[in-house]
């Protein structure tokens, strides 16, 4: 395995959901290093939404080469990502929206992801937060 990780982008409608998520996924992944992670959470004046330019620079920010893990919390946040991966300009190579429940599947994805595995891993171990049972 290179020195690269994936590294995760954090996409909700609520600037402060994504930045706590993120620092609950950090806390949660061990004492070492994590992969890199960056909240892009609401629109560019701080409201709630999403932005494409705030999509779009997060995943710059953490992309080391080894891919770009996206997961997103509701319904519209999706389509502005899938529009994004459509342009294929906008964001980093080997990005990928994730299909996984947004805070588990990104303690899943960092915790994964900080150990150097592939983006397809990192994927498989967010997707598989979907099976966690509460009861």
């Amino acid at each position: 395995m290179s020195d690269a990780r994936v590294g995760l982008v954090l996409v909700s409608h609520s600037a402060a959901v994504a930045s706590a998520v993120a620092d609950l996924a950090r806390g949660l992944a061990g004492g070492g290093p994590t992969a890199p992670v960056a909240a892009a959470g609401g629109d560019p004046d701080g409201g709630l939404g999403t932005s494409a330019d705030l999509i779009a620079r997060a995943a710059h920010e953490v992309d080391e080469g080894a891919g770009v893990a996206v997961l997103v919390d509701l319904g519209s946040a999706v389509l502005t990502v899938k529009s994004l991966l459509a342009d294929e300009d906008d964001l980093p190579p080997n990005t990928r929206l994730l299909d996984a429940p947004f805070v588990e599947g990104t303690i899943a994805a960092l915790v994964t992801a900080s150990t150097g595995a592939s983006l397809d891993a990192v994927e498989a171990a967010a997707a598989e937060a979907y099976t966690y049972r509460k009861t």
